[in-house]
């Protein structure tokens, strides 16, 4: 009942469609029932010349009017007329139960990315991405399996078996008794069997997601892996979970065979004692042929309904498994809550943000604390360059400000308002981004230029790209502007995607702008040209830069020096290195390797 409860506004969707099915499983049921009667007449009322039944006496005077040949051929196209019409249900229905079905699976798995989406990259960085893109695509067909795989037949089978019982019971009890007999093993076999299923189902679906997740992990490090030749490490990687997977699978399989066999065994012992009664009922006169040959074949009808509703439990259980896989990502508390209703109002052009870290500190891990008690006010439209060795905290500091993870003390506040009490929408509508990898979509360029601003037009797109330097080897693409990307943006240079993702933020023209290593894919020159045209875009904008270069330091109003999650040092450049402390340091060192890169590039 919970499922259905958790899954009950999918289900309202698509209501009239569903009562439709309803409607339509009753009426095949019924020409079910008829099918057997045309060949019962034809023994009983027409070879044999036996009396109608009381309940069809009206077509006795008709019947009279017209001779054995056309009597015949009447039953025999009306028989034809059921099977046509059988037919003709059976197709509508699953037509009907087709267009539920997928529309189920999208809706459940809309609902399961929504739910990612929202999670915090915390999550995201403990779960592997292969593992959550089978509980969308696979997992997310768990309700169409309840509702197609179990609850359509348990109704098909229940009305069909409880009209050919009400027939069946009319023509003769003790033969009825003797035909659900065969059924009672099945419900042991259920209690038995089914957690089993269950069970052994859901470890092959974990199974599978491992296997799933690997495989992704190989595909998006492919890079890394032939570098470090590391081929087979992954291959026997691969076939070690795909060996546990098909163990689990074949675990689940032999349960459902147990079952099916059980099963089978029930109805056919069930048969056999059903035609041997039979066969004595018609010897000693208390059934008739046709009688018979309607029991036999509701015989034959019955036990389907029956072995389906007992299969239905194998498919229960795998819907079951898939389901708990999804509720695991429903149920998933998000580390970031979009709780705050306030809206930050727009900044005017040319007006940065002011942003105030106050006593804030994160960990990734509890108890681990990656920034301490960082307290920093930053004036509207002032440059910020955030320096330090790596691990001091310099990322997790900035992802902090789109609320990509939530502090676990302290707060942030813009513009005199805490970032907890501002929608995320909001936020993030206020700060522009470029990662130190830059994620291209495989759109056209100008498609993932504007990918900040969809409605943006193309001059905005041509300036944009100019001003990151991109638009010379952009007109150099196959359709230029309108070429379309591979994954990842592949098909381009290290530079040139850095430069696409430079102009999709620069476009995006919002107040805050947060630059993680902006310019480690730019050669000197590019560098050069890209920040004449930075400095330029960045005025009047509050701006965060994650920097290791020092063009890029030396600019900035202030430099924040981080050292384990702790601001040691503030200051200008002249003014921190007249310190001589840990920026005195790290210039130096910075200095070095410049050199040294500049010597390598001669």
């Amino acid at each position: 009942m919970i499922i259905w409860r958790r899954m009950s506004h999918h289900l309202a969707l698509y209501y009239k469609r569903l009562l439709f099915i309803v409607f339509l499983v009753c009426v095949g049921a019924l020409i079910a029932t008829l099918l057997p009667w045309p060949m019962k007449l034809i023994v009983d009322n027409v070879l044999y010349d036996q009396p109608l039944p009381d309940s069809l006496q009206w077509l006795a005077a008709p019947i009279q009017q017209y001779s054995t040949f056309w009597i015949l051929a009447a039953l025999a196209f009306t028989g034809l007329l059921l099977h046509i019409l059988q037919r003709a249900t059976q197709m509508l229905q699953g037509w009907v139960e087709t267009g539920v079905g997928e529309s189920l699976g999208y809706s459940l798995g809309e609902e399961l990315l929504q739910k990612l989406q929202g999670l915090s990259l915390v999550y995201h960085g403990k779960t592997p991405s292969g593992d959550l893109i089978r509980r969308v695509t696979t997992d997310s067909r768990c309700l169409q399996e309840l509702v197609l795989g179990v609850c359509v037949p348990i109704l098909t089978s229940s009305v069909t078996l409880l009209l050919m019982f009400a027939i069946m019971w009319n023509l003769h009890p003790g033969l009825t008794l003797v035909a659900l007999a065969a059924a009672v093993p099945i419900p042991i076999l259920i209690k038995a069997l089914s957690p089993r299923m269950t069970r052994y189902t859901y470890q092959h679906q974990q199974s599978e997601g491992r296997v799933m997740s690997l495989a992704e992990q190989t595909l998006t490090g492919l890079p890394v892996i032939q570098a470090f030749s590391q081929e087979d490490r992954h291959h026997r990687q691969f076939k070690q979970l795909s060996e546990q997977s098909m163990r689990d699978y074949l675990k689940s399989i032999k349960a459902q065979l147990e079952f099916s066999v059980g099963v089978s065994s029930s109805t056919a012992a069930g048969t056999a004692v059903m035609m041997l009664a039979g066969g004595f009922s018609v010897l000693n006169g208390s059934l008739s042929l046709g009688e018979l040959l309607v029991f036999l074949s509701y015989v034959a009808s019955l036990y389907g309904p029956i072995e389906v509703l007992a299969y239905v439990s194998s498919t229960y259980a795998s819907a079951i498994a898939r389901a708990q896989r999804v509720f695991e990502v429903l149920d998933e508390a998000p580390a970031v809550v979009d709780s705050g209703s306030m809206v930050l109002p727009t900044v005017s052009k040319g007006r940065g943000a002011a942003i105030v870290f106050n006593e804030v500190e994160f960990g990734y891990v509890e108890n681990e604390h990656v920034l301490n008690r960082i307290s920093l006010s930053v004036a509207a439209g002032e440059k910020i360059a955030l320096v330090g060795s790596t691990g001091s905290g310099k990322s997790t500091l900035v992802s902090l400000i789109p609320r990509f993870y939530d502090p676990d003390a302290g707060h942030i506040e813009i513009n005199g308002v805490n970032l907890k009490e501002l929608s995320l929408a909001s936020v993030r509508s206020h700060i522009s981004m470029v990662l130190q990898d830059p994620y291209l979509l495989p759109i056209t360029v100008a498609e993932n230029i504007a990918y900040g601003k969809p409605n943006a037009d193309r001059q905005e797109i041509v300036d944009a790209a100019i001003a990151a330097n991109a638009d010379e080897f952009i007109r150099k693409l196959p359709l230029g502007y309108e070429t379309v990307l591979s994954e990842h943006g592949s098909d381009l240079s290290g530079g040139q995607r850095q430069r696409l993702a430079i102009a999709r933020a620069l476009l995006k023209d919002a107040p805050i702008l947060i630059l993680d290593e902006p310019t480690s894919a730019l050669d000197v020159r590019t560098e050069a040209l890209f920040f004449k045209a930075l400095d330029r875009l960045m005025s009047g904008r509050t701006s965060f830069i994650i920097a290791h270069r020092l063009s890029t330091i030396k600019g900035a109003d202030r430099i924040i020096v981080l050292e384990e999650g702790r601001i040691v040092e503030i200051g200008t450049h002249e003014e921190l290195l007249k310190k001589k402390g840990y920026y005195h340091a790290l210039q130096y060192s910075i200095a070095g390797a410049e050199e040294s890169t500049m010597r390598l590039a001669g």
